[in-house]
């Protein structure tokens, strides 16, 4: 089994930094989104980061230009009939994913690879409705996919040999650090980063701290690169609350219930630096705290 065209569904943050990665390891990759703005934002993101990686001399301008080349776009999942690969980076919801994954059944080549980008959900269960659990996986990439260097690799319950071996060497082929994870609700990192996360929130809701306090106290008490708060913003606070969910409810202890303050920023759509406002306000030229 041998990977050498890849797929990814989903032009967001994550999606495009997965083919930013396997463009510049030398393989064609093909980006799948409904949205022709999202597919066009994507290929401007891929090229300003890699614009900003020439000038830092992490990669040379021919390396940008031949990985540049090696990117597609598409609106059909039809053009996924001849990939190796196809790996789905869309919302973190499962009936959307079982849906994907059901219609990516229909056109993918029998001994082709699905794999799912998610944080959380269940493997074994996204598996079945893929029609092939034999050939299917999660691939679990680090936000920000170019700067971080994990991999979580996580098997189904079906999940055979070369598949689980074609998909490493895959993964080892991008110069990522491969951790390999049982298929258990969050699977390692967002298991131990969330909670964390989730209780910094509690210890703003409760009024123990402001945001900046509290992110103050996480970078120069724990040397954290950012405060947890700003993390959350820069992950995603809905994204934050739909792994936590997963872990309240497939774990069924009280520890992992997400604090009510998380849920009432959601619901009013501030879901962090993407939206504009979530535990800071980004419509202005410098950051503000919004509590």
């Amino acid at each position: 089994m041998e990977i050498k065209k890849v797929g990814i569904v989903g032009a967001g943050q994550m999606g495009k930094g997965i083919a930013h990665v396997i463009a510049l390891a030398g393989y064609d990759v093909m980006i799948n989104d409904a949205s022709s703005e999202a597919l066009k934002d994507a290929l401007l993101s891929i090229e300003q980061n890699m614009a900003y990686q020439v000038k830092k001399e992490i990669i040379t301008s021919d390396a940008q230009k031949s990985a540049l080349a090696k990117i597609s776009t598409s609106h059909d999942l039809n053009d996924f009939a001849d990939h190796d690969l196809v790996i789905e980076a869309i919302i973190e919801n499962e009936q959307a994913k079982n849906e994907l994954f059901e219609q990516l059944a229909k056109v993918m080549k029998s001994e082709a690879i699905m794999a799912t980008n998610t944080s959380s959900i269940s493997i074994t269960r996204l598996a079945a409705s893929s029609g092939r659990p034999e050939q299917f996986l999660g691939m679990h990439f680090m936000n920000p996919v170019p700067r971080m260097e994990l991999v979580e690799l996580i098997r189904g319950i079906a999940t055979e040999d070369p598949t689980f071996n074609a998909s490493r060497k895959f993964v080892k082929s991008l110069g990522k650090v491969i951790a390999i994870s049982e298929d258990f609700p969050a699977f390692m990192v967002n298991r131990i980063l969330m909670p964390m996360i989730n209780e910094a929130i509690y210890v703003l809701y409760e009024g123990v701290g402001s945001v900046h306090e509290i992110d103050r106290a996480l970078v120069y008490g724990a040397h954290h690169p950012m405060g947890p708060l700003q993390l959350a913003d820069f992950i995603g606070l809905d994204t934050c609350l739909s792994i936590m969910q997963v872990l309240y409810e497939g774990l069924a202890d009280s520890k992992y219930r997400p604090c009510p303050l998380l849920v009432k920023y959601v619901e009013a759509g501030w879901l962090g630096k993407k939206a504009g406002r979530g535990f800071y306000d980004y419509r202005g030229d410098e950051p503000v705290p919004t509590r």
